[in-house]
């Protein structure tokens, strides 16, 4: 049974873990994931972010960020899950909370990056309503080649 629990630092070490598990599946851990996997608290949250644990009878199986972008624009990230729990649909329910928190919150948009490499993924964002958005220049990951955004306003 899942339940999606707000961070506490008791989950730290399992943010962290989840994620580069993940990330060195498929790609390499760059710079800007240590900033934001070893110092959650000050990176994500103290600037006005959220972190969300994905919770499987009680054991961190998966997990998620909201990082503020501007007022009402969330960038959608670190999201993993546990490679053992895979099939159990828990990213999507992850990723159902995670818009309905933003609706509740009455953000205008989550946005978030991904990598082409991950069909399944993609699907997923597709499924939930992203769309694709021209990428900037001058990313913060070398593995982000799809930007995706969700419009949150006027949303059921």
């Amino acid at each position: 049974m899942l339940s999606i629990v707000p961070y506490e630092p008791k989950y730290t070490e399992n943010f962290r873990d989840l994620n580069i598990a993940w990330i060195t599946e498929y790609f390499k851990v760059e710079e800007k994931d240590k900033e934001l996997l070893d110092h959650s608290q000050s990176t994500i949250i103290d600037k006005g972010g959220y972190i969300f644990i994905g919770l499987w009878n009680d054991k961190p199986v998966g997990c998620f960020a909201l990082i503020k972008k501007e007022a009402n624009r969330f960038e959608l990230g670190k999201m993993a899950v546990d490679k053992n729990h895979h099939g159990l649909k828990i990213g999507q329910k992850m990723l159902a909370h995670a818009i309905d928190f933003s609706k509740n919150k009455k953000w205008e948009t989550l946005e978030l990056y991904s990598s082409t490499k991950l069909d399944t993924a993609l699907h997923i964002y597709k499924k939930f309503g992203f769309k694709n958005v021209p990428l900037e220049d001058n990313l913060e990951y070398l593995r982000s080649d799809i930007k995706m955004e969700l419009t949150l306003l006027n949303v059921t």
